[in-house]
């Protein structure tokens, strides 16, 4: 790796956190791109900045494309070099900005899954049971579906919660979404009665020193992590139509829901931390979809 160019990569993931805000996953996923360019460039001797252009960045980009990589992955990896080239010019590391003029294969964009009502109140059905006094576990898996389906939080932000953003009496729980913005969102009656299980019977049995002031610990008392919430509802979901898949299916299941219910597409949009309402208008077209799918199933004249 060029050494000026490691050095301005420390720089780089300053910016991109205390900057632009961006999640840890993002600036991971960044630095890892930017890395990657590096070595391309050392594979190619341009190691130096001024090196940078249009040309090789393009070249860089196709020979991602020929490994096979996603549109998605493609379409990331060219937003990173883009950030990294912009920040290089404004800090007057570069005379003009090569990552301007380039452009990446859109990402396509996949209906999402979605969870029948039925098969929630079966997830539901199954969970209730075992969440009882003397299996604090089952309790807390209880707890974590309810509020994922029933708030549509991000994993993330779901493992990231604290005992101090409960808002017991209105309801309301307090979370940080990307860019490490806060916005409150409602949770349900049932989510409502997991939680007070947890709190009261459930979580003081795992919790000691290290527990803080986290509200979903493991047994040994740490916060409990992304991959642990993962695995429970991929094996939850394995068991439904939708297949295995990971909390984000819980995610759209509920917009989705909440959009087939009637609620308005702005509140969803608010309630799921969507930035832009396009982002949100996706699950419109899941409605349709599904409405679509019904019709052409059961109208005789379909």
């Amino acid at each position: 790796m060029p050494t000026e160019l490691a050095y301005l990569l420390e720089e780089f993931a300053a910016e991109l956190t205390v900057g632009k805000g961006f999640s840890s996953n993002t600036v991971k996923a960044y630095l890892s791109d930017v890395s990657d360019l590096q070595t391309f460039m050392e594979s190619k001797s341009q190691t130096e900045i001024s090196d940078l252009d249009l040309e090789l960045l393009r070249d860089w980009l196709w020979r991602a494309s020929e490994k096979g990589l996603t549109k998605t992955t493609l379409a990331r990896k060219s937003a990173a070099v883009r950030a990294f080239t912009a920040w290089l010019h404004k800090n007057g590391k570069l005379d003009f900005d090569p990552g301007l003029k380039l452009r990446s294969p859109k990402a396509s964009r996949t209906l999402p899954k979605v969870v029948s009502r039925e098969a929630m109140s079966g997830i539901f059905d199954k969970l209730e049971p075992l969440a009882l006094v003397d299996n604090p576990a089952a309790m807390q898996d209880l707890l974590i579906v309810e509020l994922l389906y029933g708030s549509g939080i991000r994993v993330s932000e779901l493992v990231g919660l604290n005992l101090e953003d409960i808002d017991y009496g209105r309801k309301i729980l307090r979370v940080t979404g990307k860019g490490n913005k806060q916005r409150m969102v409602p949770y349900s009656d049932p989510a409502s009665d997991a939680l007070a299980q947890w709190i009261r019977a459930g979580r003081m049995q795992f919790e000691n020193e290290v527990s803080q002031g986290a509200l979903l610990i493991s047994s040994r008392g740490k916060r409990i992590g992304v991959r642990q919430v993962y695995a429970l509802v991929a094996s939850l979901l394995s068991e439904t139509a939708v297949g295995q898949a990971g909390p984000h299916a819980l995610r759209h299941s509920a917009a989705t829901h909440l959009l087939d219910g009637g609620a308005d597409l702005r509140a969803v949009q608010e309630l799921l931390g969507h930035s832009s309402l396009a982002t949100t208008q996706i699950y419109t077209h899941v409605s349709v979809d599904r409405l679509k799918q019904g019709y052409l199933k059961a109208h005789p004249r379909a």
